[in-house]
């Protein structure tokens, strides 16, 4: 693991990807870190860390039928340990993988297919990448956040049309790049069951499971 524990690890993601999102700074807990985000659909977001989940109090305090819409809690606990304190109003989000990666030595980045072309920019230690077709479509793109030596790696995504086309591969391993560039010496990511299944063929290891749960907030018909 490129971090000592899975706590150094979730501590690190909550920092990258507050940078990621544009959010605050995590805040600390006695049972983990609260981001406020401010989006309509995700006010604030507490992630709690390894262990935290077995102090049932704090958890059922975090996880009660009045916490207002928008609100998001990350486990790292598979669903089955968080299921005995979900009450109703509470949703499930699609299961994440807690995700890391040594960057030391890391090759440079690859080159781009014939007919791609990738651009990339970077703002306040954010690195963003563009893999663009001929045409200007979005083939993929991503993002990393890299705070002192950990790079986070975020928003990953392959336009439809471009799958199967090692698109995907192409741009992990150019943000691996960029970041250890950037001094990061150790890279940790949230992943779907689609990115886990990526990330495993890159080197990256499992370190935890990440439940979310979440408050949805009513729809209104915009009048």
């Amino acid at each position: 693991m490129a971090f000592a524990t899975v706590n150094d690890a979730a501590r690190a993601w909550t920092e990258g990807w507050a940078l990621s999102r544009g959010a605050a700074a995590p805040v600390p807990q006695p049972w983990g870190v609260t981001i406020d985000i401010g989006l309509p659909n995700a006010v604030t977001r507490h992630v709690l860390l390894d262990g935290s989940a077995q102090d049932g109090a704090a958890v059922r305090k975090l996880l009660n039928a009045e916490a207002a819409p928008g609100t998001w809690i990350k486990f790292l606990e598979p669903p089955e340990v968080v299921a005995p304190w979900m009450v109703d109003g509470w949703e499930y989000d699609t299961p994440g993988h807690l995700m890391t990666l040594p960057l030391t030595g890391h090759a440079a980045a690859p080159d781009v297919p014939t007919g791609y072309l990738r651009r990339s920019w970077t703002r306040a230690g954010l690195t963003r990448v563009l893999i663009l077709a001929a045409d200007g479509s979005l083939g993929a793109r991503g993002q990393v956040a890299v705070t002192g030596g950990t790079a986070v790696v975020d928003q990953v995504e392959t336009g439809r049309a471009h799958r199967r086309r090692g698109l995907g591969t192409l741009l992990m391993r150019t943000l691996q790049a960029y970041a250890a560039e950037q001094g990061a010496r150790g890279g940790v990511l949230g992943a779907t069951d689609d990115g886990h299944a990526l990330y495993t063929t890159l080197g990256w290891e499992k370190v935890s499971p990440l439940t979310g749960v979440f408050r949805r907030v009513a729809e209104t018909d915009g009048h």
